[in-house]
């Protein structure tokens, strides 16, 4: 069962605080489709974020307003797109993005947090015992060392590196069907172009992130089509 997240909210929150952050929130949960009913879980981790972020460091961005599109509507943007995939990795995840938002608001999908950070790491594991989060993992692990070769139906990563690289370290990770959904800013034509033989883009995605002006796509990358 997972932990109130309400409580954990209202450790580091005061009401006028929290009440801002969850309108700017819901208004871009409502424009992206995603059930505003996750609200308080996504609300919570945002102030464990903001908490752990005072002494280690884990992301550059300090304004928790700033946090709720730039992290938070940001990573639940691809939410949409993930219909059909039961298991994701989350490559370099970082503070967990966009890993734990998906976690939240998809409840069914299992996720996979890979990050070689010790200190992230250590709050990845505090967000899942906090939140109560069953189904995610955290693999405190360098990407290419991660033994679950084939498990997944498909891997992620944000700002984490080049298309060509993140299949290089993690490819192996992907089931024969799965499928490579990356997070970037302009549609990357120097990346697809780099592909490694055997994979081929799917589609690529424009997002409209709620509360950023800044390009961004979703990009799809598959096995290719074998040759007859």
């Amino acid at each position: 069962m997972r932990a109130d997240p309400v409580a954990s909210q209202r450790r580091f929150y005061n009401v006028a605080m929290t009440e801002p952050l969850r309108r700017e929130l819901e208004a871009g949960m409502q424009a992206l489709g995603v059930d505003i009913a996750h609200a308080d879980a996504l609300l919570a981790y945002l102030a464990l974020l903001d908490r752990w972020n005072r002494t280690y460091n884990l992301t550059a961005i300090r304004d928790p307003h700033a946090m709720v599109a730039k992290h938070l509507l940001d990573s639940l943007a691809m939410h949409s797109h993930l219909d059909g995939i039961g298991s994701l990795a989350d490559l370099g995840t970082g503070a967990g993005l966009p890993g734990i938002p998906l976690a939240i608001v998809r409840p069914r999908l299992r996720v996979a947090l890979v990050e070689s950070s010790g200190k992230k790491a250590r709050f990845l594991r505090e967000v899942v015992r906090a939140l109560g989060l069953a189904n995610v993992q955290v693999h405190e692990a360098r990407i290419e060392s991660v033994d679950a070769s084939g498990r997944f139906d498909a891997i992620t990563a944000r700002a984490l590196a080049t298309l060509p690289l993140i299949l290089e370290l993690g490819g192996h990770l992907l089931a024969p069907h799965g499928k490579l959904v990356a997070m970037k800013g302009v549609v990357p034509e120097d990346e697809i172009a780099g592909l490694p033989a055997g994979w081929q883009v799917e589609a690529i995605h424009p997002l409209r992130v709620p509360g950023l002006e800044a390009e961004r796509h979703l990009v799809v990358v598959r096995r290719a089509d074998p040759v007859v």
